[in-house]
């Protein structure tokens, strides 16, 4: 018979790859058990053979030393010593013939006999190739990998040799990149710079065109917000968000987009319907990705951290987290019914308080925005829950400018309490049972019609809406309340006593009256203690009688320690620079004066117009008009107050001007002589109010003032007359400048003809010393 072709072959390298662990664990774990299981039959042979050959060398010596390797001594064990002390006429005849033909042969003697491997372990013996595979060493793939054609394996002593190939035609040969030049690089940047933005143009048009069947694009688009590489990363991330801001901005729908519930899935809807629903979705989560991408760049920039790419540099992440805070803002103002608004408000109220002034102030104008465009008050009052929660969270260690938002809402009116007899029902139309019981067919259809128009009638009051609007109010004001009466209890020498004490001032009016004799202790606390500056000290005596002039006129307090601290302080106002001060100082006066004219006295009024007479002299000329203008009503509101244009007293007593009580400084003692040199004051403006005033304050005639100087209040005048910025140095009575060259240079307040009659002052060389021209000015007053 033929013997049988052996059929097993060793595995091909692509094979053995396939194969998996656990298999390639157990064909090892074989393999070692047979190698072991050989090589201990092996050494039973050996020892076997050591004997014989020693007992043929004992009776024949052959000279077959020199022909020996030098090799280690064997250690016998106690067996093999036990085996070499059997007799040698226990083997047979046979067996001893067989060994010395053996001994005769050199290279079996020669051979190594030490070693426990056999003559063809050599053969044998070959390298796992899975082993040797495992043993090579890991590379990261840092270039494309290439395309390998895996051929037959070769094999020689060393075992199987895996053999593969590139595949022909993308073999690419690596050439030196030359080194280019400052020039080239920059003109290499530059062209990329090109080809990317034409790429965002390309995508952005195309999305404008088609919203709906460009979502896809959209993704694309939104996806060059991580580009990598580094020469254009920075611009083309700032080209992107803005790029996609505005796109976000032209085709979001004007409805809040709601995810549909499971049973409108599995329902059956038309394709243009279907076509709509992907088309909202896919909006919604690219808009939700994005709005995701410009919170991580802020919160990157924030907690000063890279990205492990390191493709930007943290000194340009500033940039970036500015665009993305300005990206923010435009959609808080733009998009306020769209989804995810109330987490920008989240991210933006807290950028309001940010160390950096370009952020806060970017921030800070987005909310204020933001509520002069909201009409019902709903985002109103998202943002001043945030707003409450930020400043209670910071331990009220926030920027005054955070507080300062609330003076911009559009808050008018709130709900008050009603009495059940004030409270009217609604009108109910009548029931159709009702119709028919009591009204006779035709009269039925002309109440049908009636109460059709009178539906109509209410739909148009909105009367649903302003309920729903005074309730938001309402709701927006307690919490607004709640964080000043709380900066007011705790941190009174806190820097933001100011914003808190102006806007109690704006919403005096709608606070309720059950606190309003604890403020006013509070208030003039907060005076008498001291501690406060003089503008901090204005706004209380603001407060107090914007208090006192809504539903405080029910109350009866006596303000007089108010009359008598902004009396006092007058003076205290900035004499060389413009400040906001004297607006406050002006609607103090008004609120104080004018609209409480029935509860002011002939002597307090006297008292208050003879210094603010002398406060003109010191100002610049924007307050001197603005002071002269509220005179002006004063002297109309109080019309026994032209006794200070006479020279003659009236009752006894002299006038008092260091005195700090207004009822009692005997106003009706002195004159207005003020207004004599006033009438030479280089602006002109303030010469006709001068005129003006010693003419009594006439309506008609030839004193009387021009309309749109009559028609206006002090505030206004102020404004309008306002210098900001300038500083100056008025000598006494501000009748002529010290110095020609600081007033002709290009003031925007100067028209030509005041430069002309500045220009002939100086010509006359009027310039006298401040205390001789005090004097000369009270002499020709007096006179």
């Amino acid at each position: 018979m033929r013997a049988r072709k052996n059929k097993k072959r060793v595995p091909s390298f692509r094979k053995l790859l396939k194969t998996s662990k656990v298999k390639l664990d157990n064909k090892l774990k074989n393999k070692q058990f047979k190698q072991q299981s050989i090589a201990k039959k092996y050494r039973k042979e050996q020892r076997k053979l050591r004997q014989a050959v020693k007992d043929v060398t004992a009776r024949t010596s052959v000279p077959l030393e020199e022909n020996k390797k030098k090799h280690p001594t064997y250690h016998l064990t106690e067996r093999e010593e036990e085996e070499e002390a059997l007799p040698l006429d226990m083997m047979d005849e046979d067996d001893l013939k067989l060994m010395e033909d053996l001994a005769q042969k050199a290279s079996f003697v020669t051979r190594d006999l030490s070693s426990i491997e056999p003559v063809h372990a050599k053969k044998r013996k070959q390298e796992s190739v899975i082993d040797r595979y495992e043993k090579m060493p890991r590379r990261m793939q840092t270039e494309p990998e290439k395309e390998l054609i895996h051929l037959l394996p070769i094999k020689d002593k060393s075992g199987i040799i895996p053999q593969t190939m590139e595949k022909p035609g993308k073999k690419q040969v690596e050439e030196p990149q030359p080194v280019l030049t400052t020039d080239e690089l920059l003109i290499q940047r530059r062209r990329k710079l090109q080809e990317k933005k034409r790429h965002i143009a390309a995508l952005a048009a195309a999305i404008l065109s088609d919203p709906e069947n460009s979502i896809k694009k959209l993704k694309e688009l939104r996806a060059m917000l991580m580009e990598q590489d580094p020469n254009v990363a920075v611009i083309v991330r700032k080209l992107v968000m803005v790029s996609l801001m505005e796109i976000f901005k032209d085709i979001t729908p004007s409805y809040k987009i709601r995810p549909l519930t499971e049973a409108e899935k599995h329902t059956k809807v038309r394709k243009e319907t279907q076509k709509l629903r992907e088309f909202e979705e896919g909006l919604v989560s690219q808009y939700k990705f994005y709005l995701e991408n410009l919170e991580q760049t802020v919160k990157d920039w924030k907690q000063r951290k890279l990205k492990k790419s390191n493709v930007i540099s943290l000194k340009a992440y500033k940039g970036l987290a500015e665009i993305a805070v300005k990206c923010l803002c435009e959609l808080l103002v733009v998009l306020p019914h769209f989804n995810f608004h109330n987490n920008i408000i989240v991210l933006i109220v807290p950028l309001m308080n940010d160390t950096s002034k370009l952020i806060s102030e970017m921030c800070c104008e987005a909310v204020k925005k933001l509520f002069k465009q909201d009409k019902l008050g709903s985002v109103s009052l998202g943002v001043v829950k945030v707003i409450s929660g930020l400043v209670k969270s910071r331990n009220y260690d926030v920027r005054p400018e955070v507080l300062k938002i609330f003076l911009h809402l559009r808050i008018k009116e709130v709900e008050v309490k009603k009495d059940a007899e004030d409270i009217t029902a609604k009108k109910k139309f009548m029931s159709s049972k009702e119709k028919r019981k009591n009204l006779s067919r035709m009269q039925r259809k002309w109440k049908k019609a009636e109460e059709k128009l009178e539906r109509e009638l209410l739909e148009a009051e909105a009367s649903e809406s302003k309920e729903k609007k005074l309730k938001l109010h309402t709701e927006t004001l307690n919490i607004i309340f709640l964080t000043y009466f709380r900066i007011l209890k705790k941190v009174q020498k806190s820097p933001l006593l100011p914003a808190v004490l102006e806007g109690l001032a704006k919403f005096a009016h709608l606070i309720n009256v059950e606190f309003f004799d604890d403020l006013l202790v509070v208030l003039h606390s907060l005076i008498a203690s001291g501690d406060l500056s003089y503008r901090e000290s204005l706004h209380c005596v603001l407060t107090a009688f914007h208090i006192l002039s809504g539903q405080g006129d029910v109350l009866n307090i006596d303000p007089s320690k108010f009359y008598s601290h902004l009396y006092r302080t007058l003076f205290r106002l900035h004499a060389g620079a413009t400040n906001d001060d004297m607006v406050i100082v002006l609607q103090c006066l008004d609120v104080m004066l004018t609209k409480r004219r029935k509860k002011v006295s002939q002597q307090r009024a006297l008292a208050f117009i003879k210094r603010l007479s002398t406060l003109a002299l010191h100002v610049l000329p924007n307050s001197s008009v603005g002071i002269l203008a509220t005179n002006r009503i004063l002297m109309q509101t109080f019309p026994k107050t032209d006794l200070l244009l006479d020279n003659e007293a009236q009752g006894s007593g002299l006038y008092l001007p260091e005195l700090d009580e207004p009822e009692c400084c005997n106003a009706q003692n002195t004159a207005l002589w003020e207004l004599h040199a006033l009438r030479r004051h280089y602006h002109p403006t303030v010469q006709k109010f001068a005129d003006h005033l010693i003419a009594g304050a006439p309506a008609e005639g030839s004193e009387a003032l021009r309309p749109d100087l009559s028609r206006r209040s002090g505030t206004e005048l102020f404004e309008t007359y306002n210098m900001k910025g300038m500083t100056f140095n008025p000598p006494v009575a501000s009748v002529i400048p010290r110095k020609k060259d600081k007033f002709l240079q290009g003031d925007s307040f100067l028209n030509e003809d005041l430069k002309e009659l500045i220009q002939t002052h100086l010509n006359e060389a009027a310039v006298h010393r401040p205390l001789d021209f005090a004097e000369h000015l009270k002499e020709s007053s007096l006179s």
